[in-house]
């Protein structure tokens, strides 16, 4: 058998190479107010979360674009009201009716108003979201009685359940009069020049360097913003971020931006502290897309040989120490509510990986390799890269020959989602307490080429499909949530995609920022609150 050797020092040593510490860039501003410096790895291309509604743009956009509801770990249904003050469903799932806020005004000064949200819900989330194509697929109208009224009316029953849940992720209202006309919404100039009514204005965008936010003078919430400033300094190198806050050059890195093997260290600094609260609502999933355009790929034998291959238990020990659990499919463990956990599972076996490589057609030739692959980890996360190196020797202990290819982020996204320039890919996808939120997407066909984190491997299912879309239309809840069990047999027994691990993030900060990890999505949330002793 050609076995390769996978131990914890050959796997960091290749991931060694993409963590070479860097120059801080140094802000120059004059000092005034109270300014809190954050660690931020990426640059969206596109920072409008009504378009793109992921993480790694809500950490920046959702200080100044809200959304109609928040999460909340102690407000009625797990939310807290933003943009709505109240909303309720009709009981034939057949409509929604959301109370808007009073006295909020635009950046730009304008009145927020119903319109807004009607223009946002079917303007933007229906038919650009990644997410709100999913849930608001059925929005046909949104009336607007009143400049405070919005009721949202759907051609077949949606689930009001899916509604709320989605509320925080899907629902970024952005303004009416600064988008209607526009030939193209998604590739608007103002998507990087946001005009919100939360509590920061965006001030500045300097790629490379930072992001700057001010404090908007005239927010609804009362004393709000604590905060006169966010920067947010684009480090890339995940590694200098721990040195960053020792040396005071930041204040706060969120998303175990702080690598995991700091964190024992870190922890004892007087000054700092760790929080692993504030992610609760944002489960990151560690799996392996497949673009199943591949011939190879399309063969359900070699995907299970595949999920073989993999040794879940060492990439919780090694590359996440403990911090994560090992996934058995597309919804994870601490989701009781739609978890199903009795399904196909693909322990770690390499005789029996080798068995059905061999059984699918693809024998070893010389040299013992069956067929070479390009291999994309995905850049956001230091264990995302380190994945990607595991994988590679894990495939090639099964003649799989893997061809690791980073990138940065724009170009992963690119490569994956538009491009489909691609074999396999590690992605951290999100799981946001409901199926329909975040997870069908990675297993529904038909979703348009360049949307992020969706179904961009040229998967069909119709099985699949059309569970899914019965599921988006089922009322009742337990019916409903007895079909995403269901579908998750489905996903587990073809394996569009490969689960791996389940985990959370770490925020390591500084003793003198408050009101840190408050809610179930902290670190993409609006920080109205979050202030800095002096």
């Amino acid at each position: 058998m050609n076995m390769v050797s996978l131990s914890r020092r050959t796997l960091f040593k290749g991931s060694a190479l993409l963590l070479a510490s860097t120059a801080l860039p140094r802000l120059t501003f004059a000092q005034s107010g109270s300014r809190l410096v954050v660690a931020a790895d990426s640059e969206p291309r596109n920072l409008n979360p009504a378009i793109v509604a992921s993480n790694g743009v809500f950490f920046v956009a959702s200080k100044v674009i809200e959304s109609l509801a928040e999460a909340s770990f102690d407000g009625e249904g797990g939310l807290a009201p933003r943009l709505a003050t109240s909303w309720e469903g009709s009981a034939d799932g057949l409509s929604a009716t959301f109370k808007l806020r009073e006295g909020v005004k635009w950046h730009d000064g304008k009145p927020f108003t119903s319109a807004d949200v009607a223009f946002s819900a079917l303007q933007v989330w229906k038919p650009l979201q990644n997410l709100g194509r999913l849930v608001f697929a059925n929005l046909e109208t949104v009336d607007t009685p009143d400049d405070h009224t919005a009721v949202f009316r759907f051609a077949k029953p949606t689930p009001f359940q899916l509604i709320r849940n989605a509320l925080p992720v899907v629902s970024s209202v952005v303004a009416k009069h600064i988008f209607e006309g526009e030939a193209d919404i998604a590739a608007s100039e103002a998507n990087n020049r946001l005009v919100g009514t939360g509590p920061f204005r965006f001030a500045e965008h300097r790629p490379g360097e930072y992001y700057r936010l001010e404090r908007n003078p005239d927010y609804w919430g009362e004393g709000e913003p604590k905060l006169d400033e966010i920067i947010f300094r684009v480090l890339p190198d995940r590694a200098a971020a721990a040195g960053a806050l020792e040396a005071g050059e930041i204040q706060l890195a969120a998303f175990s931006q702080v690598p995991l093997t700091d964190l024992d260290r870190i922890s004892k600094v007087p000054g700092i502290e760790v929080y692993s609260k504030g992610y609760e609502a944002l489960t990151y999933q560690l799996g392996v897309e497949i673009n199943h355009r591949r011939a190879e790929l399309a063969n359900v034998k070699v995907r299970q040989a595949i999920a073989h291959a993999i040794d879940r238990d060492f990439v919780v020990r090694t590359i996440f120490l403990g911090y994560a659990e090992t996934a058995t499919g597309i919804v994870p463990k601490n989701a009781p509510e739609f978890y199903n956990g009795d399904v196909p599972l693909y322990p770690f076996d390499v005789d029996k990986a080798n068995a059905l490589l061999d059984e699918a057609g693809y024998p070893r030739k010389d040299g013992g390799t069956r067929f070479a692959l390009r291999l994309l980890p995905a850049p956001y996360f230091t264990e995302t890269r380190q994945f990607g190196d595991y994988l590679r020797q894990a495939l090639a202990a099964v003649g799989i020959d893997a061809t690791v290819v980073n990138n940065d982020a724009a170009a992963h996204q690119k490569a994956v989602y538009t491009d489909h320039d691609f074999d396999l890919a590690v992605a951290p996808t999100v799981f946001r307490g409901d199926p329909a939120i975040s997870t069908t997407i990675l297993v529904r066909s038909g979703t348009p080429a360049g949307v992020p984190f969706s179904n961009q491997g040229g998967y069909e299912n119709k099985e699949i499909d059309a569970l899914i879309d019965k599921a988006g239309e089922t009322v009742d809840t337990a019916a409903r949530t007895a079909l995403y069990k269901q579908l998750q047999v489905l996903v587990a027994e073809d394996l569009p995609i490969i689960n791996v691990a389940d985990w959370g993030f770490i925020t390591v900060a500084s003793s003198q920022v408050k009101n840190v990890s408050n809610n179930p999505r902290w670190a993409v949330s609006s920080w109205a609150d979050t202030e800095l002793d002096a």
